[in-house]
């Protein structure tokens, strides 16, 4: 099992101080009702070149502190009711990490769990709130090869947000006299509610049984395989490559609890939707909601049955947002997620998580010294969870698969899967 030493750990400052206008950045309320947990990712590099070989802290280091005077509030702290961050310039937290062993020995793991050693320890999907928003650490391989991982906090950041400070932080890299033209000003489209008791609003976490994640990689051609299925069998009209990539794994999840049980029973599949337009795409914060698909039957979830029915689901909430006052959003996407949380608790349903990724451009992370083998994320705490991400030609997908232990043994031998998925391993000669 490889294991990691520390070489150095110390705070980049902000390049630029932030003016006192800013030091108070307000939460907004979709920001207050999210999970304050650090999202890990991280990316992989096999080869750089000799020109960069000793000077790759030093440009992540300079970078880092110029793109932190845009993307201030991840140097902050953010306070005890999560209600806004204090700007207060105090860093983000910088590792500089040595891994003994060589990268291959981590990217040809057949789990994903192996890419824990990039991360701080105990750092990814835990707790934000006593540590900098944002904890950068670079990880040396005996082979030569780095990997560069960011854990930022879901307070401040989804998903979207977390690919467009990467993306600009990456450009810094290459180029200093880029700027970025990030808005923090989330909480003028999602206000906190004055007369909500925000103590009821504050998400929670629960303590989860270990789970393993494995990585399966869709082609561009399977996928095209998997959209003429489903067209050529129903009246659904240009499915999405997440959509019909969901609907199996789905219908593996099934299949695998049926192994278990014996028996069918319904499923609900959660999908995030990034709510950028109608908010600007620039609007740094928490702007998704969730669409929630159910399953009552065997025939549902056939493939062309259950996309039909996740298009429909899609449809319907655009239709609701469409005429939908902006500042009501929160409290709709809080009545979903209690929604689903009543369903999860009264456990009548296998709930199966998905978020995304895709067409964000992280497949493409160049600080300088090219593009990434691998990028991927900590195995998430909750089982039953989908991460989409593009593969790294940008046309296929990768799928992030965080199941129990035992019911990855089950789900990895699917032969539907292995269809038109497989296994991700990289080679790095």
């Amino acid at each position: 099992m490889a294991s990691s030493k520390m070489i150095s750990r110390k705070m980049i400052k902000l390049l630029s101080p932030t003016p006192p206008s800013l030091r108070c950045h307000k939460l907004s309320f979709m920001d207050h009702i999210n999970l304050p947990l650090h999202s890990p990712c991280a990316f992989f590099y096999p080869k750089i070149p000799q020109n960069y070989s000793n000077k790759i802290s030093q440009i992540l280091e300079n970078s880092l502190s110029k793109i932190l005077s845009f993307y201030y509030p991840l140097a902050g702290k953010i306070n005890n009711n999560y209600t806004y961050v204090d700007c207060n310039d105090t860093g983000a937290e910088y590792l500089n990490v040595r891994i003994n062993c060589p990268m291959s020995q981590i990217i040809n793991n057949p789990y994903n769990d192996a890419v824990g050693v990039v991360f701080p320890q105990d750092l990814p999907w835990s707790s934000s709130l006593n540590r900098s928003p944002l904890v950068v650490q670079l990880s040396h391989f005996d082979c030569g090869g780095i990997a560069v991982s960011a854990c930022t906090s879901h307070t401040i950041f989804d998903g979207y947000c977390v690919s467009k400070f990467i993306n600009d932080w990456a450009s810094t890299a290459r180029n200093m006299d880029f700027k970025p033209s990030p808005q923090f000003n989330a909480s003028t489209f999602f206000p906190l509610p004055s007369e909500t008791n925000l103590s009821s609003t504050l998400p929670t976490t629960h303590p989860s049984k270990r789970h393993v994640s494995r990585m399966y990689n869709f082609s561009s051609s399977n996928l095209t395989r998997l959209k003429d299925m489903v067209t050529k069998e129903s009246h659904v009209k240009n499915p999405t490559r997440i959509e019909v990539a969901s609907a199996l794994v789905h219908k593996c999840g099934v299949a695998m609890s049926m192994e278990k049980s014996g028996m069918f029973k319904p499923t609900l599949m959660s999908h995030a939707m990034n709510l950028r337009p109608p908010i600007p795409l620039n609007t740094m914060g928490n702007a998704t909601c969730i669409i929630l698909t159910t399953t009552m039957t065997e025939n549902e979830v056939k493939l062309p049955n259950f996309v039909a029915k996740l298009q429909k689901d899609k449809q319907q909430l655009r239709d609701k947002l469409k005429d939908m006052k902006k500042d009501m959003m929160p409290l709709y996407t809080l009545e979903l997620g209690k929604n689903a949380m009543n369903i999860i608790e009264k456990d009548t349903h296998d709930v199966y998580l998905c978020s995304g990724m895709t067409n964000t451009g992280l497949h493409k992370i160049d600080f300088g010294w090219g593009e990434p083998v691998r990028v991927t994320l900590a195995t998430h705490p909750n089982k039953n969870n989908f991460i989409f991400m593009d593969e790294q030609s940008g046309d296929g997908l990768n799928v992030l698969i965080t199941l129990t232990k035992d019911d990855m043994l089950k789900f990895q031998s699917n032969k539907e899967l292995l269809e038109f998925a497989s296994p991700v391993v990289e080679s790095t000669k």
